[in-house]
């Protein structure tokens, strides 16, 4: 968002700067002393044309930890009903965590949602489309933001859960602040398979979950032995435990 705010510093800036300044060359100048035989009337300028813009394409990889979608189960206790969901992270060129897809699958009920976790910046009225291959879009809003993302869910049916199993791809839209659309094309290589699966085994995922962790909290602490050594950050405190410094943000399921 700071982008956006010099860009529209910058046009404020100017344009007060060219209201002071015209006005006063305009009292600055001096009547002709002949009159002067009229000009001839300008052209009036062409607007100039916006250069055609196209939708950005943003081509999301697979989160290096989650090789494949998984299915998760669980029970409402307030409702005891059976919720699955298929979900899978994926992160940018370099390797920056940036969005993640949630199918869900709740017992009774025919109609279905898929989840998405955007980045911030993106506007929330235009709401978030999504199309497989190409498809039909399906059109969805946005629930709630948190710091570092915003939810957004679309209703779907079984017909759209078919074209997902079948799919190559989805193309997820939105719209940036500058009302230029963005879209993420996600791979939906075995979807269909995990999603007809056996959900994961809870002590797997808890094993895989607790790999992450230790894997994050190494990764944290050779930074801050980096950043320590180029003294850009300070030693920590007598009794604080290294570990506990600033980590990477674990990729949201």
């Amino acid at each position: 968002m700071s982008s956006l705010f010099q860009i529209l510093k910058r046009d404020a800036c100017l344009g007060f700067a060219l209201a002071l300044v015209i006005p006063n060359l305009a009292f600055a100048q001096t009547p002709p002393k002949k009159a002067q035989p009229p000009a001839p009337a300008a052209q009036p300028a062409q607007p100039a044309q916006p250069a055609p813009q196209g939708p950005a394409i943003v081509q999301v990889q697979p989160e290096p930890t989650q090789a494949d979608w998984i299915k998760i189960c669980g029970e409402d206790p307030s409702t005891k009903t059976k919720i699955c969901y298929t979900t899978r992270d994926f992160v940018s060129d370099q390797n920056q965590p940036v969005l993640a897809v949630a199918v869900y699958d709740v017992q009774g009920e025919r109609e279905k949602k898929v989840r998405f976790l955007l980045p911030l910046g993106f506007l929330i009225s235009p709401g978030v489309r999504f199309t497989v291959d190409q498809g039909q879009s399906q059109p969805g809003k946005y629930a709630i933001c948190f710091p570092n993302g915003c939810f957004a869910e679309v209703p779907i049916k079984d017909d759209v859960i078919a074209s997902l199993k079948k799919g190559t791809s989805i193309m997820i839209s939105v719209q940036n602040q500058f009302t230029r659309e963005v879209i993420f094309q996600v791979p939906l290589t075995t979807f269909g398979k995990v999603f007809d699966g056996p959900p994961v085994d809870p002590a797997v995922l808890a094993a895989e979950q607790k790999k992450l962790q230790d894997e994050m909290q190494r990764q944290a602490e050779e930074m801050r032995k980096k950043l320590q050594q180029q003294g850009q950050a300070p030693a920590p405190a007598p009794g604080q435990d290294p570990a506990q410094g600033q980590q990477p943000k674990a990729p949201a399921q």
